[in-house]
């Protein structure tokens, strides 16, 4: 869940070209490591070059001190606002469902963030700086939140189109931010930026990826003290009889309707006023907390940049390797589309209550963030074809699970929660190996390959939120089913393809080498006998 702030990858790259950093020669590592060191060179100003001469011990514990707060000020503003986004996100198919309201505003923002990514992210620092592009793009998160106070095609559609166009500037800005702070810090210190900057962006992970759990656990406390002093729900379920589980087939009429029993709307307002006035604080600390690290080579060509991004993202499509992986990112967004959207209403809220969604979702993300600590171990031990042939097995077995389980049988709350757990940990080889797969397929030109993956899995996520109001459960388990099986044996030719060119041109290169040293060995003897 989070493609949003997967869209980070992407439009961090964005950022990259806006700098004119080049993508061109990243497989080679001497290249790699002296462009990595001249981009860290650029990002200093004159000042912060000679920090080792000008600054006494004191002032230079002032300015990490001074750093590190910009780190942590940035980290909790993330975590407010995120804490409220993606637990109104996980409740949209529920307390909105009326005329798929919710899902809609899902899809409008999914939709506008892919367009974003391309174009905004360069154009919003260029003119805002991080600081302010960062308070600007949290107020649009503020704004959708607050327009759920009073639910509308004409309020809620606008803001969620807003939110999806400022959600690419938002992370851009960030990755700027954050980077700059770690490489001053590591000026301070004399140490070497390149891991500050990754300690820097593990310790802001941390508190984002938490955001998940507290979005849950805040959801779920509120709309149970609520239900714990409201019938509305039994009174619900007397007068009607909702289809759950696979069986859903979005109807709204009849005797077998699918689920859809808003909270009460004192409960619900309470529940967006948590959520809300944990943006306002998130919008309050980046504007009152954080320093604005004015960031050098604002006069770089932007419009030039911007478009060579697109241009080589569109270029990339066209290859082979990338025709053949594309179906796995569209897949990875209809899997999270259907967790957030369909997962959460037609089995968790129909069958337990709406107030059990939370709950449950938080085994969910703490399955996902320890077992994506794991696989990035157990990768060294058992390669990345055997963990995505597990993933999409664990997805195979799930899919049919929800196909065949009636989630409405007594006794059935322990299974919720297995399921989940199981779920995250699918998830998080899906997210930690196609990653790395980009990145070896296309190791010359990661900004265009990430594009493309973060376009492709936007996509996923905006078609499965759109047709999710009209088609039963079991069609998406259908769809879902095809598309992994389709994406699986499409990535087991790109790795055969990858591993067979690897192979050859290891060959190659040893045989070059051979030849080399005959070579030598020849010139040697001869010198010899001169």
């Amino acid at each position: 869940m989070g493609s949003i702030s997967e869209v980070a990858c992407s439009c961090n790259e964005a950022e990259e070209g806006e700098r004119g950093s080049e993508c061109d020669g990243v497989g080679d590592f001497d290249r790699d490591k002296d462009a990595v060191a001249g981009k860290f060179e650029t990002l200093l100003s004159g000042d912060e070059k000679q920090l080792d001469n000008n600054l006494n011990a004191k002032e230079r514990r002032s300015r990490k001190r001074l750093m590190k707060k910009n780190l942590l000020v940035t980290s909790a503003a993330f975590l407010f606002l995120f804490t409220a986004f993606r637990g109104l996100q996980n409740l949209q198919s529920t307390i909105n469902c009326i005329e798929g309201l919710g899902l809609a505003s899902l899809a409008t923002v999914y939709f506008c963030m892919v367009l974003s990514c391309l174009f905004l992210p360069p154009l919003a620092i260029r003119y805002l700086d991080a600081k302010w592009t960062i308070a600007a793009c949290m107020s649009c998160f503020v704004l959708y939140t607050a327009m759920n106070f009073y639910p509308q095609w004409y309020t809620l559609i606008p803001a969620a189109a807003l939110l999806g166009a400022a959600a690419a500037p938002l992370w851009a800005a960030q990755f700027t931010h954050t980077t700059t702070t770690g490489i001053r810090y590591a000026a301070l210190s004399r140490d070497d930026s390149d891991a500050v900057v990754n300690r820097f962006f593990g310790i802001f992970f941390m508190f984002f990826q938490s955001s998940m759990v507290w979005g849950s656990l805040l959801s779920s406390t509120v709309l149970q003290s609520g239900s714990s002093e409201n019938n509305s729900t039994a009174d619900s379920r007397a007068t009607y009889t909702y289809t759950c589980g696979a069986k859903d087939c979005q109807r709204t009429s009849g005797n077998e309707t699918t689920y859809c029993n808003p909270p009460p709307d004192d409960v619900k307002n309470i529940l967006l006023g948590a959520f809300l006035f944990g943006g306002v604080i998130a919008v309050g600390l980046i504007t009152i907390g954080l320093d604005n690290l004015k960031k050098p080579g604002k006069k770089n060509n932007t419009k030039k940049s911007k478009f060579q991004l697109f241009l080589s993202t569109l270029k990339l499509m066209k290859t082979q390797r990338m025709i053949f992986i594309i179906p796995m990112s569209f897949y990875g967004g209809l899997d999270q589309a259907f967790v957030a959207g369909d997962f959460t209403k037609s089995y968790i809220s129909c069958a337990l209550g709406v107030d059990m969604v939370g709950y449950i979702l938080i085994c969910y993300g703490v399955g996902d963030t320890i077992f994506s600590l794991l696989v990035g171990r157990v990768a060294k031990y058992t390669g990345r074809v055997a963990l995505v042939t597990t993933a999409a097995l664990i997805n195979l077995i799930l899919f049919i699970t929800l196909l065949l389980w009636d989630p409405t049988t007594r006794g059935n709350l322990v299974v919720f929660f297995w399921l989940a757990a199981v779920w995250g940990l699918a998830d998080a080889i899906w997210r930690t190996q196609l990653s790395t797969l980009y990145g070896v397929l296309f190791s010359s030109r990661q900004e265009a390959a990430y594009s493309n993956h973060i376009l492709w899995e936007s996509l996923g996520y905006a078609v499965a939120f759109a047709y999710s109001m009209f088609l039963c459960v079991s069609v998406k388990l259908y769809i879902m089913i095809a598309c992994l099986l389709v994406g699986l044996l499409l990535y087991f030719h790109v790795e055969y393809k990858y591993r067979k060119e690897r192979t050859e041109l290891m060959k190659n290169t040893e045989y070059r080498n051979i030849q080399d040293e005959k070579r030598l060995n020849v010139i040697d003897q001869d010198h010899v006998m001169s």
